[in-house]
């Protein structure tokens, strides 16, 4: 990466400047210092574990390291670059939210409607646009309900058989309407489908339009069943590709991909009031489930760490099969954190709860997070799938 001027530390390319008019300036000296501190960082406690990826760091909007490493297929070797798409599993969520605040804003819907509004006769009482924002809503995660069910694979479930599957197979709640916290797939294939039905536009084509292409992410997509033969494949932790199933071709939960400079983009538009306004955006950033202490937390559409010092961590991971991603905006800082790979690595989740602490946030928990967990299928399919890929990652140990 080229140096910065004695201000300003410049940006790979002209297209992040144009997405937003905060990024600020940072100091030859900062920008070293950040520099460093974040190679040695990720060099001891990623690259060299098997990573294969891209990782990028901002501080005030001005990006100090990044890094990319590995292949897009480990199968051809074909090197990856800052514009290989990644899916970005449930970190795609934090796009389903803004859009849906976004047309609250807009007046077009209410926190507060009921699914039945859109729903005709939806089972299940009590279940609001809010809380399908804020994982509250009681409702069974679609993954697992249908993991289990009766299903035939051989079939690719929709976001419409996620909701006809409420209507037919009624599975057991998990809990009564805003009663307590419990993270579930199906709010947001739900919130997609409310999406396309107030609009009348297919999700992948409003969130090009209304998100994408407005704010710059060349590179970024959502995922359809036309895309299925170009997808970046991912792979486990042993370099063995991970065949699609069943589930692959839901959208608002997951199925957007992505790159790093992309997701920075994105956090710039968010953080400077040009996706939703700074009321809406208060309202993103509360949280929500409160019944038990914990510095853990989930706003709307957003995971929360709620730090003793006062400080406030907006992020979002995700992991669909071998995909892994890392998105976290440390507040006080101004710092972004971004790291998405395509060959399962816990130590992607791991060394960017261990940046945070590099930015002066004086705490960082490195627990799971729901999304970090293996479905029963994800397991059967990592114990039996025999599809090597011919090399390792580079930077793996030996």
């Amino acid at each position: 990466m080229s140096q910065p001027s004695t201000k300003t530390a410049p940006q790979k390319e002209d297209s992040v400047r144009k997405v937003s008019a905060t990024i600020g300036e940072l100091s030859t000296k900062e920008y070293t210092y950040y520099h460093d501190l974040l190679k040695r960082h990720f060099e001891t406690n990623l690259l060299h574990r098997s990573f294969n990826g891209g990782v990028l760091v901002a501080k005030n909007g001005v990006i100090v390291y990044e890094a990319y490493q590995g292949f897009r297929d480990l199968r051809l070797k074909d090197s990856l670059t800052p514009q290989t798409p990644m899916h970005i599993a449930s970190a795609s969520k934090t796009f389903t939210g803004m859009a849906i605040l976004q047309l609250v804003q807009q007046g077009k819907i209410n926190l507060d409607d009921s699914l039945g509004k859109f729903f005709p006769a939806f089972p299940y009482p009590g279940v609001t646009v809010k809380t399908l924002l804020d994982h509250r809503s009681g409702l069974p995660n679609y993954i697992h309900y249908l993991d289990n069910a009766k299903w035939d694979k051989k079939k690719m479930v929709t976001n419409q058989d996620v909701l006809n599957s409420l209507y037919t197979l009624h599975p057991n709640i998990e809990s009564f309407p805003d009663r307590r916290f419990h993270y579930s797939n199906t709010n947001y294939a739900l919130l997609a489908l409310i999406l396309e039905k107030i609009t009348g536009v297919p999700y992948p084509v409003y969130m090009k339009k209304t998100i994408f292409d407005p704010v710059g992410m060349k590179d970024t997509y959502v995922a359809t069943h036309a895309d299925s033969a170009h997808l970046t494949p991912s792979f486990d932790a042993r370099g063995r590709q991970w065949k699609p199933d069943f589930l692959d071709e839901t959208y608002g939960d997951k199925n957007i991909y992505s790159t790093p400079r992309d997701l920075l983009k994105w956090d710039l538009a968010v953080s400077s009031g040009q996706i939703i306004n700074a009321q809406m955006m208060e309202q993103a950033y509360t949280p929500y489930s409160n019944e038990r202490p914990s510095i853990h937390n989930y706003g709307l559409a957003w995971r929360l760490l709620m730090l003793k010092n006062g400080k406030k961590i907006i992020y979002h991971n995700g992991r669909w099969h071998g995909s892994n991603a890392a998105f976290a905006r440390l507040q006080d800082e101004k710092a972004t954190i971004i790291i998405i790979g395509n060959r399962y690595n816990s130590n992607i989740y791991l060394s960017a709860k261990k940046a945070y602490n590099l930015f002066g946030t004086g705490g960082g928990d490195a627990s799971e997070d729901d999304e970090d967990k293996l479905t029963s299928e994800e397991k059967e399919s990592a114990s039996t799938n025999l599809t090597y890929a011919s090399v390792a990652a580079p930077g793996a140990k030996k």
